[in-house]
């Protein structure tokens, strides 16, 4: 027996990129970031904090809900699966990208003030996908994904 499990509590990065596929069907990719606070050591080595970046992708209605209320800063809470996927840049040169499929996404951290789109969610909020016929789960192509990367 496996498993393929992750969990994160982190910031977005950035706000998402929503596509829509075939039939309507979108798709969100963003970038969230989690990061370890760092410490001292007892003979007084300072050791700094590490933040790590990880890819997001959210397929059907928790892509229409990032993409309603997921903005760059936003606190969340992703569930979901580790993917890789190899793919050819446009200059041809082999490329690697790891991303977390999310299975569940949580707001976290306060709502926005009045007036904004995010007013009438109630936060936290806890939205599950939907399961994936397999057509769907066609890893998300994009020409040059490490586009979307933060730095």
């Amino acid at each position: 027996m496996s498993i393929n499990k992750v969990i994160l509590i982190g910031n977005v990065g950035k706000d998402p990129d929503v596509r829509y596929l075939d039939n309507n069907v979108r798709v969100a990719n963003f970038s969230m970031a989690t990061t370890e606070k760092g410490y001292t050591m007892s003979n007084g080595t300072q050791v700094p904090d590490k933040t790590e970046w990880h890819n997001i992708v959210l397929w059907r209605g928790l892509a229409e809900i990032a993409e309603k209320y997921v903005r760059k800063g936003s606190q969340i809470y992703i569930e979901g699966k580790i993917k890789s996927r190899v793919y050819e840049d446009k200059t041809g040169v082999k490329r690697y990208i790891t991303e977390i499929y999310g299975d569940n996404l949580q707001l976290l951290g306060k709502r926005e003030s009045a007036g904004t789109d995010s007013g009438s969610l109630a936060s936290p909020s806890a939205i599950h996908a939907e399961p994936l016929s397999s057509v769907d789960q066609e890893p998300f192509s994009d020409d040059d994904p490490t586009s979307d990367l933060p730095f």
